[in-house]
């Protein structure tokens, strides 16, 4: 028995799809209830219920619209004492309209018939409705159509290319005075992390950030797992950043960087690719970066990770690099400086760049 609600000239009515019945027919409680006009049969009809009661039908309800899956379609019910169901569409209307009962969904869908047949319905008169599916999802973006990305192909490369060229500053370590080089041993690791670890060693110095040392400053190595699951080489420098200077470079203030763009509806957004790794640290101070480890004793040419003052350094150095180019109008080739290549981080005008303020805002 496949049952729903449907609208029956405007008026939400208690339906059943019922295949067994040759006729459609209409509770006559229903139709004094909604007040529809009615009109008399030629004849009688004896009707026998699945009960085997015999109930007589004399007056119907001709062109009874009937709205179903989004279609308006006409139908002729009798009027007849049932108390059941408000309108039982029989065989007469699901023949007439081609229509085939989903039993898994429960729906009644009117079957799609071939361009051929419309064609033959619509010159005949047929009533149609013309209607275009649009897809309004946004279309992916190419970052190859980006006039910037096809300009400078060698800013966007999938990885770093090696060792950055030289700047006018590099990354410098200020230590207290009187501070001695600090050493400690490497920590234990698990033979899968110990496998790691030889891998993404060898990585960084084929890339030429890391080489291998005698200095007398040693630092601890050690992983943590990112999201996706893989491990991340973090270098412990908290020994070393208790001695070092801190940089009281001011950073941005969020609330300041959003009221400057006061007004503002699109935002693009450059990445740098390992930005840290695209900074030098000055050669008298590249020793003070030593680490150890089970495979040997290695110090960093450029900024690494945990190293103290590096957000401040990494913060200026690109803004150094955008205030000349105010004045080339060339942002992405001062200095070479590596870009990752995301497409919504050219052209995006999504809530992603507020979300600081919401929960700022939140906060207060």
């Amino acid at each position: 028995m496949v049952t729903g609600t449907l609208t029956i000239l405007g008026h939400y009515a208690f339906v059943l799809f019922d295949c067994e019945s040759s006729h459609s027919f209409i509770s006559s409680v229903f139709v004094q209830h909604v007040g529809l006009e009615v009109e008399p049969l030629g004849s009688v009809l004896s009707v026998s219920t699945p009960s085997g009661e015999v109930l007589l039908s004399k007056e119907k309800i001709k062109a009874c619209r009937v709205e179903i899956a989004n279609h308006v379609l006409d139908v002729t019910l009798l009027v007849l004492d049932m108390q059941d169901f408000d309108v039982i569409l029989g065989m007469d209307w699901l023949s007439a309209n081609d229509a085939s009962i989903e039993c898994f969904g429960i729906v009644c869908i009117p079957k799609v018939i071939s361009a051929m047949k419309a064609s033959k319905l619509l010159s005949q008169g047929t009533w149609g409705i013309l209607a275009t599916v649009v897809d309004t999802r946004e279309s992916e973006v190419s970052l190859s159509s980006e006039p910037v990305v096809r300009e400078y192909p060698d800013v966007f490369p999938d990885e770093l290319p090696g060792l950055s060229p030289p700047r006018e500053i590099d990354f410098a370590i200020e230590l207290e005075p009187g501070t001695a080089p600090i050493s400690r041993a490497p920590y234990i690791m698990a033979p899968v992390e110990l496998k790691e670890l030889k891998v993404q060693l060898q990585e960084l110095l084929d890339k030429g950030f890391i080489r291998p040392s005698v200095s007398p400053w040693g630092a601890t190595v050690l992983f943590v797992k990112k999201k996706d699951g893989s491990m991340r080489l973090c270098i412990d420098y908290r020994e070393l950043n208790k001695v070092t200077i801190k940089n009281r470079y001011p950073l941005p203030k969020i609330d300041d960087l959003f009221d400057q763009l006061q007004g503002a509806t699109v935002f693009s957004k450059i990445d740098l690719r390992s930005g840290y790794h695209q900074l030098r640290i000055r050669d008298s101070d590249i020793p003070k970066t030593g680490f150890r480890s089970r495979y040997g004793h290695y110090e960093f040419i450029v900024i690494s990770f945990g190293l103290t003052n590096a957000p401040a350094t990494s913060c200026d150095e690109p803004i150094e690099d955008v205030t000349l180019c105010r004045l080339d109008v060339d942002p992405t080739v001062v200095e070479r400086l590596i870009v990752r290549q995301v497409a919504d981080d050219f052209i995006d005008d999504d809530d992603e760049q507020l979300s600081h303020q919401s929960r700022s805002n939140d906060d207060k």
